[in-house]
Formats: C-alpha cells, sequence, structure tokens
C-alpha cells in the first residue's frame, strides 16, 4: 500500500554509523552514533526516527512515533474535508427553442446557480444549422440576461466543432476567491 518513498525509517531500520539527534520537545543532543541513540530512545520508551536523511550527517528525532503518525493522518484527513468538488450541471439547448422551454431551462440553470453549481450552456447545430453558427449565439445571448443577476460569465459563447459554448459561475463563489 505505502510506498518507497513514504516509508519512515526508525529504530533498526536506520543504517548511518552517526546521526544529529533531536528529541521530541526541542532538547538537541548534538551528533552522536546511531547505538548511542537507539540507548537513549530505548531510556525514555520512544521511537528513533530518521526525519531528515540527506543531511550530513542525517537528522533523527527521539519521539512517539504512533502519536505523530496518527497527528499526521488526523491532518491529512481534515485538509480534504476542507477541499470543495465543484460540481458542473450541463443544460442543452437548440437553435429552434421555443421562448417558454427557454424560460424552463434558465429555471433549472437558476437553481443550479443558487445551489453554488456552475452551469455549462451548450446548443447543438445539426445539419444545415451548421452555416449559421451565429444562430447558436444568439440563443446563448437570449439565454444571458436571464441569469446574469446570480451568476457571472467565465467563458462567453463560443463555437467549439458543433457546439456552441457558454460557462456561468455563481456569483457568490467569487467572493471566497
Amino acid at each position: 500500500m505505502s510506498n518507497k518513498k513514504d516509508r519512515v525509517l526508525m529504530n533498526e531500520d536506520i543504517r548511518v554509523p552517526e546521526v544529529r539527534c533531536v528529541v521530541d520537545g526541542g532538547e538537541a543532543l548534538g551528533i552522536i552514533s546511531i547505538n548511542e541513540a537507539m540507548n537513549k530512545a530505548n531510556e525514555m520508551g520512544l521511537d528513533l526516527v530518521l526525519i531528515s536523511p540527506d543531511a550530513k550527517p542525517p537528522v533523527a528525532k527521539i519521539m512517539d512515533y504512533g502519536k505523530f503518525h496518527y497527528q499526521e493522518e488526523k491532518k491529512k484527513k481534515e485538509a480534504r474535508k476542507k477541499q470543495t468538488k465543484v460540481e458542473v450541471k450541463e443544460i442543452k439547448l437548440s437553435v429552434k427553442i421555443a421562448d417558454n422551454d427557454v424560460g424552463y431551462k434558465v429555471k433549472h440553470a437558476r437553481e443550479f446557480l443558487e445551489e453554488g453549481k456552475h452551469v455549462h450552456f451548450r446548443v447543438f447545430l445539426k445539419g444545415r444549422e451548421m452555416a449559421h453558427p451565429e444562430a447558436a449565439v444568439a440563443v446563448l445571448e437570449r439565454v444571458w440576461p436571464m441569469v446574469e443577476d446570480i451568476g457571472s460569465m467565465y467563458k462567453a459563447p463560443a463555437m467549439e466543432g458543433r457546439y456552441c459554448n457558454m460557462m456561468i459561475h455563481p456569483k457568490k463563489d467569487e467572493k471566497k476567491h
């Protein structure tokens, strides 16, 4: 499960002749032999953990590794909790969409924006509609005034292949950044 990079060298796994030894709490013991450091750790009932293997000489710390590992995992878990996952809702429209259908789709888009979700409007051009991509842009320009009070345009209407796309972010999102 854990790879070699994440593995921590401790106690008998440390294979260097001498280390700069520090006790958890700040007391520095200086550069001592690995045997002396191990004896000191055993006396205190703690672990000898290599914290900086690339230093000259390597730095080892006498600490309760179990407690340290638990606290590190707890910090990682807290960091994951604070992350926010952005949800993007896609709303598909067509060039020949009726006004009441636009209103219905925009109503859903407004609900998504109020929930803090990002909304991606897409207009698909079929067949001969590709000859007039400005018609798709016109549909999205008709939608924009209906959502601009609660959303901000992240990406203006633009053609991408057979689609014309527009991305809207909720306005309250901007205050967080």
